[in-house]
């Protein structure tokens, strides 16, 4: 079982507001650059996705349960069709979003009892305590070639080292996709 977090990111760190929803100055970064730059599977998550486990926090699961439900691509239907656990506090329900359930118990144990890939999407709260306990196996970031200067860093200031290998870094579009893992464990 691996921890694998995927993000979006700009080149100076920062991954607050990629889409633009918040409305916040910079915000939507990542669509400058076009809808075929974030299309489809751009992180290779095949199997990790089809056997694994999508974790995501209540913010991105109430946006993605407002977009993904409704697309017919190839991608889609796997996104679709992936088990999903929320970590959330305020919902009750989730069947807005097919294969939905709200983790129960503590979000790190959880984690640390799943016999399956755990890929984490967004969710900064949720990514920022599996990093706390150093529960993080992946990384999977793709960074686009924009500098905002201010908001959330997903590596925040006060982040003990970890050291990391790159075991892939591609180009997709005008961005760069790159796979980082724990090395010493």
């Amino acid at each position: 079982m691996s921890v694998i977090v995927i993000a979006f990111t700009t080149l100076d760190g920062f991954v607050s507001d990629p889409d633009g929803r918040a409305g916040t100055p910079g915000g939507g970064w990542m669509f400058r650059h076009g809808p075929e730059a974030v299309a489809g599977d751009k992180f290779r998550l095949g199997a990790a996705l089809d056997e694994g486990v999508l974790l995501l926090g209540r913010t991105t699961w109430e946006l993605f349960s407002q977009l993904w439900p409704y697309r017919d691509d190839a991608f889609s239907a796997r996104m679709n069709a992936a088990r999903k656990l929320v970590a959330t506090r305020t919902l009750t329900d989730v069947s807005a979003w097919a294969n939905s359930q709200i983790l129960t118990g503590a979000l790190v144990d959880a984690v640390k009892q799943e016999k399956r890939d755990v890929v984490v999407a967004g969710s900064l709260s949720v990514v920022r305590a599996l990093m706390a306990e150093d529960l993080v196996d992946e990384y999977r970031l793709i960074t686009f070639p924009t500098l905002l200067g201010t908001g959330d860093r997903l590596f925040p200031t006060d982040t003990p080292p970890v050291h990391l290998e790159c075991e892939s870094a591609e180009r997709t579009g005008p961005a760069v996709l790159a796979c980082y893992r724990r090395t010493g464990r």
